[in-house]
């Protein structure tokens, strides 16, 4: 069972207050954890954003949001009013003269003893200006916090802009740069299953693994945010940040200790490792794609071009074959791979073992050992083991997995990515968060690939909305004598 510890008390003023992500995800974040009595009562949220309305229309909105987006999430009507009472509103333009800024100084000056966070829920193009307003209005305390969603640039310079910007009000100790894919279950439990389990840690490496896949697979297409993605792609919105986190979760040598600078020291190890993909090798070891029209559970999905109202040449698919270049995993790819309008809607991490060196079953006889780590959805770890299928007539070799469901294994609803990693940020707690080092050697890589893309020229691969992306990603495994990990 479970256990939440209540943190200090904390204000939290989330910048961009009536955007998508505030209203279907922090927000939501937020009632869960009161409602598990882990925000003292002392504490406030604080919605900030242009939109003209008062304190009881935004209660108003995120109750709306709050029967949309999490409609089993109270049980008891009074606790939810409860927390709807700790919600207050500000209407602030955040690109205005710091004069403009004192509602919010005013909603801020008695609680000076509160944990102060800024959450920047706002396109990147703000972050800095956020920055040196909250520096200039004195609301950047010594004590306060800054979140900074993805993505932080385009590319490494606009990065680094924007980090000594916001850097020269906050310095990194107190800059949380959030991916919430580290938040959760799963990926936690990779360092858990790694260094709390003997039997795993001398088996995880190049001497027993063929290969690693990591699958981050999406129904939805782009939604409303046609203009932000035709812009980005899925190589900077989802593999520069997402999935190379994840490898390097996978990859990282054991850290001295759970510190936030150990782990995170790891981490930049294995981006440093990583071998870039230059314009003579882009063609066999990148695959692009594009959706064209199709079917998503049966319903008519309109193609990407569609959506964005033009013809484009932006990714939205992308399969990588990514290589570390170190002693524990030289000669073991890690295939990458993300997409929009895919099959199903999972996130998953496949590690695949050698074939057993003399195959007594005979050829096809037993699989390859797997460990199947699902992220979303039904979160859990599956590992894949070749047994004896039951009954006369032979021996049989059959691949079963063992299960380990959360869902099943924990009655006790656990907490989702932005629940633990908002908690994380009123602790102070680094670990969940990326460095900047690390998002600079995240961009460093990335960018060389843009450059390798650009230089190849080409268009990406069209594939059918509700498939599993282009054939050219088959065939690149195909050339490794591989196979996508693709359940039905």
């Amino acid at each position: 069972m479970a256990e939440f510890i209540p943190v200090p008390p904390f204000d939290l003023v989330v910048f961009g207050a009536t955007g998508d992500l505030a209203l279907r995800k922090l927000f939501p974040s937020l009632l869960h954890r009161y409602l598990d009595g882990q925000i003292p009562p002392q504490s406030r949220i604080i919605g900030a954003a242009r939109t003209a309305m008062d304190t009881a229309a935004f209660r108003a909105m995120v109750h709306e949001a709050r029967v949309k987006f999490a409609p089993n999430a109270c049980v008891d009507e009074g606790k939810c009013a409860e927390f709807m009472a700790h919600l207050e509103y500000v209407q602030l333009d955040a690109s205005a003269p710091a004069f403009d800024w004192a509602p919010l100084t005013q909603a801020l000056k008695n609680s000076k003893d509160n944990v102060r966070i800024f959450y920047l829920s706002t396109a990147p193009s703000l972050f800095v200006t956020i920055a040196q307003r909250l520096g200039e209005t004195g609301l950047a305390t010594a004590t306060s916090r800054i979140v900074l969603e993805k993505p932080i640039g385009r590319d490494l310079a606009s990065s680094r802009a924007i980090n000594d910007g916001v850097g020269e009000v906050f310095d990194e100790s107190r800059t949380f740069r959030i991916d919430h894919y580290l938040g959760k279950e799963t990926v936690q439990n990779l360092l858990v299953l790694r260094f709390a389990n003997m039997l795993i840690e001398p088996i995880w490496s190049r001497a027993t693994i063929d290969h690693v896949q990591i699958t981050v697979a999406e129904e939805l297409g782009v939604e409303g945010r046609a203009d932000y993605y035709d812009k980005s792609g899925a190589l900077r919105d989802m593999v520069q940040n997402h999935l190379l986190q994840l490898l390097c979760l996978v990859a990282l040598e054991p850290p001295n200790s759970m510190d936030a600078d150990a782990i995170r020291t790891e981490k930049l190890k294995v981006l440093s490792a990583l071998r870039r993909v230059g314009a003579a090798d882009a063609a066999q070891k990148t695959v692009r794609g594009q959706y064209r029209a199709g079917l998503i559970a049966g319903k008519p999905a309109p193609a990407y071009a569609e959506e964005v109202g033009r013809p484009s040449k932006t990714e939205t698919f992308v399969a990588i074959k990514a290589e570390v270049d170190n002693w524990r995993w030289a000669g073991v790819p890690f295939y990458l791979r993300t997409g929009k309008r895919m099959s199903a809607r999972r996130s998953e991490i496949v590690v695949q073992f050698k074939d057993t060196p003399v195959p007594i079953f005979g050829a096809g006889g037993a699989a390859p050992n797997k460990l199947v780590m699902r992220l979303q959805p039904d979160e859990g770890v599956h590992l894949w083991l070749n047994v004896k299928e039951p009954g006369p007539g032979g021996l049989r070799v059959k691949s079963v997995p063992l299960n380990l469901s959360f869902a099943d294994a924990f009655t006790l609803r656990y907490p989702d990515a932005y629940e633990r990693l908002l908690m994380d940020v009123v602790r102070g707690n680094l670990s969940l968060f990326m460095r900047r080092d690390e998002v600079d050697a995240a961009w460093g890589w990335a960018d060389a690939l843009l450059a390798a893309w650009d230089r190849a020229g080409g268009e990406p691969y069209g594939y059918a909305a509700g498939s599993n992306g282009p054939t050219q990603s088959a065939l690149m495994m195909d050339r490794d004598a591989r196979a996508w990990w693709d359940p039905e």
